[in-house]
């Protein structure tokens, strides 16, 4: 007689922003454990357009197939099907929703960019704002066990205080993209508290790695340094950062999707956390721990390109802030888990993909 066991719960993950640096990279780490992922991107141009196609074919999915609104099956991966959408469209993310039957959103999808919202601010209101608005309104009408969002760093903004704690009150942002990303951490906040929705946010610091954006640091570094051409530093070099690897930051996001928010039975609403609520919310950082100097990060790309940079030093840029540097422990607790890659390591990797992707 065959012993009796109970199937595993069925999971179904809507992952935004798929076609994106992190999305893609979480896409991979996801479809590789064998998880059922609808990846979600609108492959907008606001960098170069080919590095996304690239990224959606390494998971299976070719440029020629695509189409607004059409779910293309991977050729790689039984578990991994795509779909070209803007999450500003309600009426066809609402569609997705009510044939697809997802469990979780992991939400990466956003208009990228500090320095771009001074020049666009309408994308942002858009993409990050009214397109999360739509997200949080699926989630709401679909019974979803969990939404993670990416949330950024940047909403730390004025805070000098080091390291930042997610315990901080974080009010004072700098820019119109980090207002957006608070934005959404108390858009959710609403509707865990209304709907009982459980909701995680998290704050990235300073990402990098394979496949990463064109208008980053590193991508800017390399090319170059490469061709002989001078690197922009500001602040003179002196600027302190936090850069997580990317690989770090999915192992991080994936291990948050399947531990849904649940309500602190502590919280006082007389010294309110902002890290938690009476309702199933949660907010996290993800970053290294470990800032290290830009002059420090510059020498990592210079020694695995084995190429020193021409200089140009430049005073600090608005809206830049000189320090970032995550506390990570409430992460650590969390997930059991804590982003390890050096920066040495980190960049090696990075330029052997560039040139790699490049024929270098």
């Amino acid at each position: 007689m065959t012993p009796h066991t109970t199937p595993m719960p069925k999971i179904k993950i809507l992952l935004t922003g798929s076609a994106g640096f992190i999305g893609f990279h979480l896409a991979q780490l996801l479809i590789k454990e064998n998880y059922e992922v609808v990846g979600l991107d609108s492959i907008n141009a606001y960098y170069d357009i080919n590095l996304k196609y690239g990224r959606l074919k390494e998971c299976g999915i070719q440029q020629e197939e695509l189409s607004y609104g059409k779910i293309i099956q991977s050729t790689t991966h039984t578990n991994y099907r795509f779909i070209q959408l803007q999450l500003e469209d309600k009426a066809a993310l609402e569609k997705l929703f009510a044939e697809e039957q997802f469990t979780h959103v992991c939400n990466l999808a956003a208009q990228a960019g500090v320095r771009y919202s001074l020049e666009n601010p309408d994308a942002y209101i858009s993409s990050n704002v009214t397109g999360f608005m739509h997200l949080l309104e699926c989630c709401r009408h679909n019974t979803i066990q969990h939404l993670v969002y990416a949330s950024t760093s940047s909403v730390y903004g004025l805070n000098t205080a080091m390291p930042l704690s997610e315990h901080m009150a974080a009010d004072h942002p700098m820019t119109l993209y980090a207002a957006t990303k608070k934005a959404n951490e108390m858009m959710a906040h609403s509707y865990s508290h209304l709907f009982q929705l459980p909701t995680t946010g998290l704050r990235f610091f300073t990402v990098y790695g394979p496949w990463g954006r064109p208008d980053m640091a590193l991508f800017l570094f390399t090319d170059a340094i490469l061709n002989d051409k001078p690197i922009n530093v500001f602040n003179y070099g002196n600027m302190v950062r936090d850069f997580t690897y990317v690989a770090d930051i999915v192992e991080s996001v994936k291990r948050c999707i399947f531990k849904p928010a649940i309500a602190n039975e502590n919280w006082d609403s007389n010294t309110p956390d902002p890290s938690s609520s009476s309702a199933p919310y949660r907010i996290f950082n993800i970053g290294h721990s470990t800032p290290v100097k830009l002059n420090t990060y510059i020498e990592a790309v210079e020694k695995a390109l084995d190429k020193k940079a021409i200089q140009n030093l430049l005073p600090m840029q608005l809206g830049d802030v000189p320090e970032t540097n995550a506390d990570v422990s409430e992460l650590i607790q969390h997930v059991n888990y804590k982003p390890a890659t050096s920066v040495e390591d980190g960049v090696r990797k990075f330029v052997d993909w560039y040139n790699t992707y490049y024929a270098i």
